[in-house]
């Protein structure tokens, strides 16, 4: 960490992300696990991003729901994904507490929040992709497109066709709908849905599963687009990204697909391509 950012006078930029609302999305967990390792690993990207950005990570709005296998529940019977309105702090603790916390880092004049991610998992459409909120300001629309575009241009499993806006009355409740009300212009809410089961890359029509690994690596995807989206590559320290590649290369073949901030994909292979193309991270 740069102490030079940590200056308590400096207005902090803050990507607030939560996951697991519903208990059965478990590809949530793991696109979660997958920002965390990187954004606290090594990487150049992952140091600089911590240098500029905050952020805050809720990787289990439901922890009851989870321990007890329910699918979309909780412990009580609630959707908690349709509470976002007036949470109780008895039958919707979790949620309650988060919310709190938003409104009060909203009140902030120090802290900009500028955004929201809520993870879920999708059970019937391929690929990531994301909700958004519809505006009547056409600005504000084109804006709120940015980091959508950012990430389909760094995950190949990431889906912008998919992706779409509204106002479904049945969301209303939603973290996206509901904070996308209550949080200022600046501020951009998504729901980041991925599949339980397949992706399809661009060009092809063969499904290709998900695994553990690649949903992980969506997650590290995710992280490194607001590298992107703050314009920060120019701070990224070539010696320290050809020195952190070299050192990945001489991880063993059997642990490279374990080591999520390790800057190789899938196969092994080398990821140059830092400003063009698909980034793997």
């Amino acid at each position: 960490m740069n102490e030079a950012h940590l200056n308590p006078e400096r207005e902090k930029r803050v990507v607030f992300l939560t996951a697991r609302v519903h208990p059965g999305e478990s590809p949530a967990s793991f696109i979660c696990q997958g920002v965390i390792d990187f954004l606290v690993s090594q990487h150049p990207v992952a140091q600089v991003l911590r240098d500029h950005v905050v952020f805050k990570i809720v990787p289990m709005l439901n922890p009851d729901g989870v321990y007890l296998g329910n699918y979309r529940c909780s412990l009580m019977g609630f959707d908690l994904n349709r509470h976002w309105q007036d949470p109780s702090p008895w039958a919707h603790p979790t949620l309650h507490a988060v919310k709190q916390l938003i409104v009060q880092m909203n009140q902030d004049p120090k802290v900009s929040l500028e955004f929201y991610i809520d993870v879920h998992a999708h059970s019937t459409m391929m690929n990531g992709f994301m909700y958004g909120n519809v505006f009547e300001e056409e600005e504000r629309v084109q804006r709120q497109a940015v980091f959508p575009r950012l990430l389909c241009h760094n995950a190949p499993d990431f889906s912008l066709s998919s992706t779409s806006f509204n106002r479904d009355v049945v969301k209303a409740g939603t973290g996206r709908r509901f904070l996308g009300g209550l949080l200022d212009d600046t501020s951009y809410c998504y729901t980041l849905e991925v599949s339980f089961y397949s992706y399809l890359a661009a060009g092809s029509t063969t499904p290709v599963p998900y695994t553990e690994d690649s949903y992980m690596k969506l997650g590290r995807n995710v992280a490194r687009t607001f590298l992107d989206y703050y314009k920060l590559n120019n701070l990224i320290d070539d010696n320290k990204l050809s020195s952190h590649i070299k050192s990945v290369d001489s991880i063993p073949p059997g642990r490279q697909g374990s080591n999520t901030g390790n800057g190789r994909n899938q196969n092994g292979g080398k990821s140059e391509r830092r400003f063009q193309g698909v980034r793997d991270y």
